[in-house]
């Protein structure tokens, strides 16, 4: 690498927050594409909400946190955390009014036209939709609410991370206090009220308390009163060499999610002055952090608007996830694994098999153990459930459940706790990594000997977001990789490390290094005149050392073709460096979340399949795994999914030379949505007598957080 490395240079790749804030921007573009379903519109706004908060919560708290403790180190990009501040400050708050801009002038006029009328403000109510809020709040809202008046013997309250509360100015006797209410979270936000026939009319649940707040301070005059929304950091910081025991650490850890710092402040765009220095004062927010809002706060809100009843014609048809067809016919689910690896893609195939391996193994007498890591599960999961079966009939059942699953904890420590009263062996994970990798043993007994079978994936055991994110999954008994799947769990539950391994890489270990090889050697075979290229997908890509090592490759005339959903630091089209990558976003229904790896290998292609991303957390400080896809037919079918998502001219994104993302223009190409192709080619591949939900057009059932 020594004549590359000017190819470290700060100039060469962009800044990892801002390049989030671009992905979460071509969310909004959804949103504002008039040619998707209304609804679905609405969802996407909703999900730039959720994504915002959150980034706000983790990534801004720890800039904010590296400032206050006075680290200035420069990024890969040069900028150093102050600096990272304030063009994240700048950005935010365009999108931010990007966002507002969509709601209040494309969304709420096309609502309207669609027979939904929302009532933006209390004032422009009837007389009739008077008096029905006005009898709403005093029989269900007023029961429910707890006014605060802030004086000297009553400190100003906690306000609770991402709550909505009104803050009001009050006077008495000439004296003017300051008040707030939380506006609870255990009632709906949209309250449907009568309108115009024909016409659903709703309002949002503050609107009615700002109209009837007189009734919480009968002995003040209402001078103003305002919405307002706060964020606080919300990145845990846990020192886990001194933590005598890790889950009573995360719990204590989790609690103090609720009064961390404030990092950002929601207020509605006329607030009084008084209110607004008053809150800046309580707060202790500074004036950079203070975001005005012109409309309602908070728009996640819309993804509960998606589920009002009625309004299906605004939304695309649900997505049915087709059999698997290998899973089809008479057999235990063993008996179709030895008969061949079994390659699984979700959401368009369902996930049954994946749950179906782990029930069948609890409930089979030949199984004598199961081993599987889970990262983050559904709130009811039937994997949850299994397991416990497995122990209860007498197998031996070894789970990791990683307790630093980021805002997963607490349904993680109580799924634990549970695996752990059903007779489970629970890991909590190791100390400094998580471990992120998607694994599953099991070990059954059969004629011939001891037998093991191994699920690998790239996304989480998940039954839920498994119908909304695009994953892959082989189901496999070879024994090469059997082997290596028992030295995973051997190295994760003691410290045996095997001093060889057959298949399978490992993070924090060898897997970085496994991948530079592999880049290497395509620029290896691409300067001797070989055929190299190099396909790459994954979430995001913002490792420095991956970064250069492909612009070394494309300079050496490797052809590159990235599929990268989030993030990117890289840049494309720099003369000599990068002119020979392209980067890609693919943005629709599903949120794109498989890990596949192509690399051409002088015309014997190698693919990989796993759990990580291109990013120093994933290479570094988690426990991940590359798998290799080596059966023909499988490795063909992976190949044809990558071909697929190149393919794609209505949903990918293209990363441009000047940094910015465009769609293509569409004139001479054939209109191609990966995602529909995929769901349509799942279905024909099923027989029709096995398979009552084909020609169906997809949306997923539920709404899908872009993270």
């Amino acid at each position: 690498m020594e004549e590359y490395k000017g190819l470290l240079s700060p100039e060469y790749y962009y800044n990892r927050e801002l390049s989030w804030l671009l992905f979460n921007d071509r969310i909004l573009n959804e949103a504002r594409d008039r040619t998707i379903p209304l609804f679905e519109r609405l969802k996407f706004l909703s999900i730039t909400a959720s994504n915002l908060d959150e980034f706000f919560m983790i990534r801004v708290a720890s800039l904010k946190d590296m400032v206050n403790v006075k680290y200035n180190k420069p990024d890969i990009a040069g900028m150093r955390p102050q600096e990272q501040l304030a063009a994240i400050n700048e950005k935010a708050k365009e999108m931010v009014t990007a966002q507002y801009n969509t709601y209040n002038r494309s969304l709420l006029p096309a609502l309207r036209a669609a027979g939904l009328n929302v009532v933006t403000s209390h004032k422009n109510l009837t007389k009739e939709q008077k008096h029905f809020v006005d009898q709403y709040f005093l029989e269900v809202v007023y029961p429910v609410l707890t006014p605060m008046a802030v004086d000297s013997s009553r400190p100003f309250p906690l306000i609770r991370n991402k709550s909505l509360n009104i803050g009001a100015v009050i006077t008495k006797d000439k004296e003017t206090q300051m008040a707030t209410v939380q506006v609870p979270s255990v009632l709906e936000r949209i309250v449907e009220i009568p309108g115009e026939k024909n016409v659903v009319t709703v309002i949002l649940l503050e609107e009615i308390i700002m109209r009837n707040i007189q009734q919480l301070f009968l002995n003040y005059k209402i001078e103003c009163a305002y919405p307002y929304r706060i964020m606080r950091n919300a990145d845990l910081t846990i020192d886990e060499d001194e933590a005598a025991d890790l889950l009573k650490e995360i719990q204590k850890q989790i609690k103090k999610r609720q009064w961390g710092e404030v990092i950002r402040l929601e207020v509605a765009e006329d607030m009084d002055k008084r209110m607004l220095k008053w809150l800046r004062r309580e707060l202790s927010v500074r004036e950079e952090d203070i975001f005005r809002i012109s409309g309602p706060l908070d728009l996640t809100f819309l993804m509960k608007m998606y589920g009002l009843p009625g309004f299906e014609e605004l939304k695309a048809e649900k997505n049915k996830p087709a059999p698997v067809p290998e899973m089809q016919g008479e057999g235990d689910i063993f008996s179709k694994i030895r008969k061949q690896d079994i390659l699984l893609h979700h959401p368009y195939q369902s996930f049954d098999p994946v749950v179906d391996f782990v029930r069948e193994a609890a409930r089979d007498a030949q199984v004598m153990a199961i081993k599987q890591t889970l990262y983050r599960v559904s709130g009811n999961s039937p994997i949850i459930a299994a397991l416990a079966l497995a122990a209860e009939n007498g197998k031996q059942v070894t789970v990791l459940v990683e307790l630093k699953a980021r805002f997963d904890e607490e349904n993680n420590i109580v799924w634990a706790k549970m695996l752990e009263k059903a007779g489970c062996h629970v890991i909590y994970g190791l100390v400094g990594l998580k471990t992120h990798s998607k694994i599953t043993l099991v070990v059954r007994r059969e004629e011939d000997g001891i037998r093991r079978y191994v699920h690998l994936g790239t996304g989480n055991y998940n039954d839920s977001t498994a119908k909304l994110y695009t994953d892959m999954g082989l189901l496999t008994c070879s024994e090469a990789i059997g082997e290596d799947a028992t030295a995973v769990f051997n190295m994760i539950s003691g410290y045996s490390e095997p001093p060889s391994w057959n298949k399978l890489y490992l993070a924090p270990l060898w897997l970085r290094e496994r991948f530079v090889k592999l880049i290497r050697r395509e620029a290896k075979n691409a300067k001797e005149g070989k055929e190299a290229k190099i396909i790459a997908k994954m979430n995001s890509l913002c490792d420095r050392e991956i970064i250069s090592e492909l612009y070394a490759a494309s300079a050496a005339g490797v052809k590159i073709e990235l599929i990268v959903r989030g993030i990117c630091c890289l840049k494309v089209g720099i003369p000599g460096v990068s002119d020979n990558i392209s980067v890609r976003s693919i943005v629709g229904n599903f949120l794109e979340h498989s890990r596949i790896f192509y690399f051409e290998n002088g015309g014997a292609p190698k693919v990989y399949m796993g759990s990580a991303d291109w990013m120093p957390r994933n290479l570094d400080k988690r426990v991940e795994i590359l798998f290799p896809v080596e059966d023909k037919r499988l490795k063909n079918e992976v190949i044809h999914i990558l071909d697929i998502l190149l393919a794609d001219t209505l949903k990918a994104h293209i990363l441009q030379p000047d940094g910015s993302y465009a769609k293509q223009d569409l004139r001479g190409k054939t209109r191609l949505c990966a995602q529909e192709y995929f769901v349509k080619e799942a279905q024909e591949r099923v027989p029709a007598d096995r398979n009552p939900i084909r020609d169906r057009v997809f949306v997923p059932e539920e709404p899908v957080e872009l993270q």
